[in-house]
């Protein structure tokens, strides 16, 4: 093997779980290793365990490199998320995106953020703008932000720690953040008006070397590894299928949030109010998105139900009429509700059934918002089993769903965008069509669902 075509590793860091994975040339998996991220307090605020998840990758990829050859890595990481550095050092902690600003902090931050149409990045809660966090930490912190040298988006925190360069990646930037301004391709007028270009490293392409280091193998010596920078995770994912298949879909991005990217819908039917977003693909353009955090809703409406489901139970579930409504957690096209069941109470797979079905109607009525009409390509943990695309196939007749051959698409976006900055072509998987499941009532399960939905009010 030639060593262009030498496997990536690829650092795929989510909310709830961090993985390596290990990528070939022809877009296989060859290995993983998953561990989850530990976030702690510390002085008033919940912060990453950095040096724990650092030695984790450091010891994945080394075992990487020795058992199948990896001699390139890439970050693939989730949104929401930056880090302050001081030379060497961390200014600050990294900050978990799942808390509030106080009261009074939020209301005057919240006053400086920028209109919709400049950056279209919703007012959302906790840290799901990063800039918000960012406008917070400086309030709370203004001396860790003044000796700060550099801002870093999540991945490229990563990519700093391996190979101690810095750089901005606009897939990431352009995520929700307040920071970016798609149409004129720029950082926004927030970014300005705090002084904070000059602490934004220079953009660099996802997938582009930017550096190296010398890995530790298990059995002894070591392996020069070169870095490339990194990416939002989702947006790999979108890279990914675009390289897969011509034409236009939309893509269903499944793991802790669901997250809808149209790329036929217009701009200007985007509702902030409804969780709706411009993304900004590794390719600078903006791309109509819609979400909600419906891996963690899943688990939150189950009890935490980690069995399989049978089309029996979500049978079982609609002849019943038993029903989880929005929303049970923040964000998303239904925000301001507390979630909760109506109809009989359901315990164990049935109710495991229950939160599956309101994920599909969530994701169902995301389609809808954002105008959805092309084909349907499934991607992330909820394309693992054929069950929530057949849901989706059933409830959406008039669209083929395809679920990804490989679930992990964010890892193979990330590999890809490296293959192709060394010149590797790609190889092509458009996915697999999924049949609808055949659930007599799932019609008039989905019209009431819509009914009680509609009857909470538009979002104000």
């Amino acid at each position: 093997m030639s060593a262009a075509r030498d496997p990536v590793a690829v650092v795929d860091l989510g909310k709830t779980n961090s993985k390596l994975f290990v990528v070939s040339a022809e877009g296989a998996i060859l290995s993983e290793a998953r561990t989850r991220p530990v976030w702690r307090m510390a002085d008033g605020f919940c912060v990453l365990d950095d040096a724990h998840l650092h030695g984790w990758i450091l010891e994945s990829l080394g075992e990487a490199a020795e058992a199948h050859g990896a001699r390139r890595v890439i970050v693939s990481g989730h949104g929401c998320t930056f880090a302050l550095t001081d030379g060497d050092d961390l200014a600050h902690p990294v900050l978990d995106y799942e808390q509030e600003p106080p009261a009074g902090i939020a209301a005057e931050i919240d006053a400086l953020a920028p209109p919709f149409a400049e950056t279209f990045s919703p007012a959302l809660p906790l840290g799901f703008n990063y800039g918000r966090h960012m406008l917070w930490l400086e309030a709370a912190r203004p001396q860790a932000f003044a000796r700060a040298d550099a801002i870093l988006s999540y991945p490229q925190f990563w990519s700093w720690r391996l190979s101690g360069e810095k750089v901005s990646e606009v897939s990431y930037l352009g995520c929700h953040s307040h920071l970016w301004a798609p149409l004129g391709h720029d950082y926004s007028s927030l970014v300005d008006i705090r002084g904070w270009r000059a602490k934004m490293p220079p953009l660099v392409p996802a997938g582009q070397e930017i550096g190296a280091l010398e890995i530790g193998l298990p059995s002894g010596g070591s392996a020069r590894i070169a870095v490339h920078n990194g990416v939002h995770d989702s947006n790999a994912s979108l890279a990914f299928h675009r390289a897969q298949r011509e034409g236009s879909f939309t893509l269903v991005s499944t793991g802790t949030w669901v997250i809808v990217f149209n790329p036929d819908c217009p701009l200007e039917r985007l509702d902030e109010r409804r969780d709706m977003l411009a993304n900004v693909a590794v390719d600078g353009q903006p791309v109509p998105t819609i979400r909600f955090m419906g891996g963690r809703e899943f688990d939150l409406a189950s009890g935490g139900w980690q069995g399989p489901i049978g089309l029996d139970a979500v049978a079982s579930v609609l002849s019943s009429g038993a029903m989880a409504l929005p929303s049970f957690a923040p964000g998303g096209p239904m925000p301001g509700h507390a979630g909760r069941f109506d109809g009989p109470p359901v315990e164990g797979e049935a109710r495991a059934a229950a939160a599956l079905l309101y994920v599909a109607l969530m994701t169902d009525l995301s389609l809808d918002l954002i105008g959805s009409a092309n084909p349907i390509v499934v991607d992330g943990g909820l394309a693992r089993s054929d069950l929530f695309p057949a849901l989706l196939a059933a409830l959406r007749p008039g669209q083929p769903v395809l679920a990804s051959a490989n679930a992990e698409g964010s890892a193979l976006g990330a590999a890809r965008l490296v293959f192709d900055a060394i010149g590797v072509p790609a190889t092509r998987d458009p996915g697999r069509r999924v049949a609808p499941a055949g659930l007599p009532g799932l019609a008039n399960y989905r019209a009431r669902w819509r009914a009680l939905a509609d009857a909470m009010g538009d979002p104000r």
